[in-house]
């Protein structure tokens, strides 16, 4: 699973009201088939746009200034969708998202290691069901991230291996079980997303659910705050059942 984060994860004076977590699965043995994919959805992007292959992605901060000169806001944008689309049409992927609403968050509320630890929780959750595309029920997993913060993940994955305390259900009574994540393989991976198009792509993802739930006055003016919804074929929809397009909102 590939994952980048939209927002920050601060509660007082941040400069964001939700932070977002797009996390997006590939089987091992399809993994050359989506390198090659997004591979050629670039070489496109400079055949139509002009856009370096090597150029990075960065949904954010492609809606600010142009990555290279003479590409028009509202063609950065199609860029942006474009990529969504690309993605929609991989039948053996699996997207799954997390977004934290800070609004009436306690203090002591850590909205880094929530959103994290519950999109590990969906991740493992949905390999032991044999959920995602192509079953493969009895796999592991390995998590790639943005180099952004991967010394507090790879703390975090090392506890969860050992001490995870989840709620009982209902019929349980009260109080907690720990169940450690048995699923995930290795530390979380860190690695710079300019030399990632899977991470680049995730970075596409977790800037719409942001805009979902927090648009921006160009997304609202350009009635791009619902792009996400593109994605809807390869959704992981089972991640929640209270949200019709599978969004896990804490």
């Amino acid at each position: 699973m590939y994952v980048d984060e939209s927002g920050d994860s601060g509660l007082e004076n941040s400069p964001t009201t939700h932070f977002a977590l797009s996390g997006i699965t590939v089987h091992e043995s399809r993994w050359r088939d989506l390198l090659n994919h997004l591979v050629a959805f670039r070489k496109t992007l400079k055949n139509v746009y002009g856009l370096p292959l090597r150029t990075e992605i960065h949904s954010s901060e492609y809606i600010r200034s142009p990555p290279v000169e003479g590409i028009k806001k509202n063609q950065r944008l199609a860029i942006l969708r474009n990529q969504l689309d690309e993605l929609a049409k991989l039948d053996y992927i699996s997207i799954t998202n997390v977004v934290v609403r800070k609004a009436g968050k306690p203090a002591n509320y850590d909205v880094f290691e929530n959103a994290w630890k519950t999109l590990f929780q969906r991740f493992e959750n949905t390999i032991g069901y044999g959920n995602f595309p192509g079953g493969h029920q009895n796999d592991r997993g390995l998590v790639v991230v943005d180099n952004t913060e991967g010394e507090k993940l790879r703390r975090l994955v090392r506890r969860i291996g050992v001490y995870n305390p989840v709620p009982n259900q209902l019929h349980a009574g009260p109080g907690y079980r720990n169940l450690p994540m048995v699923r995930l393989v290795e530390d979380a991976y860190a690695k710079d997303s300019r030399d990632s198009y899977m991470i680049q792509a995730c970075d596409v993802c977790a800037y719409f659910l942001y805009q979902k739930y927090a648009p921006c006055s160009f997304i609202k003016r350009q009635g791009a705050t619902h792009y996400l919804n593109r994605l809807d074929p390869v959704l992981n929809k089972r991640a929640s059942q209270t949200n019709g397009f599978g969004i896990v909102l804490l």
